[in-house]
């Protein structure tokens, strides 16, 4: 049984789970990067990002994940043409395929917590869990180590 992240705030928490159980069975591949005991977010380079809606069906995340692509593809093209009205076209397709995810917009959770995407772990009820994580995967380097090598 996993203690709750911080007193007063595990409302927001859940135990921890594997990454195939917050993948749920019907999931592709278990998520490549750290995924918080609630699985509302996985982490990358200590940022949390709000992981795609639990509830949609297999056939509806890979559609919604299929448009997400194609309007990342229409921005880069964009880009390269220089056309700054495909460009917001393209931006928007981008956005509408992230909120159909669930990634943006209304939290897809119920509970009432707040959005903390894009937050830095540290600084949120998930900092407890993330430092422990964080040292597990590096063992011996402290925060001090990393100020200390940049000024060597």
């Amino acid at each position: 049984m996993s203690k709750p992240l911080n007193p007063g705030k595990s409302e927001l928490l859940a135990p921890a789970q594997t990454k195939t159980e917050i993948a749920g069975p019907t999931s592709p591949a278990p998520h490549p990067h750290p995924v918080t005991p609630d699985g509302r977010y996985f982490v990358v380079r200590g940022r949390l990002w709000r992981t795609a809606d639990p509830s949609l069906s297999v056939d509806q995340r890979q559609g919604f994940v299929d448009e997400l692509m194609s309007a990342r593809r229409a921005v880069r093209t964009a880009k390269l043409a220089g056309d700054a009205s495909a460009l917001a076209v393209a931006r928007g397709a981008v956005d509408g395929a992230k909120r159909a995810l669930g990634e943006r917009g209304p939290v897809w959770w119920a509970e009432g917590a707040p959005d903390l995407n894009r937050h830095m772990a540290s600084n949120t009820p998930y900092a407890q869990w993330f430092s422990e994580i964080y040292m597990s995967d590096n063992p011996g380097e402290h925060r001090a180590d990393k100020s200390s090598d940049k000024a060597a």
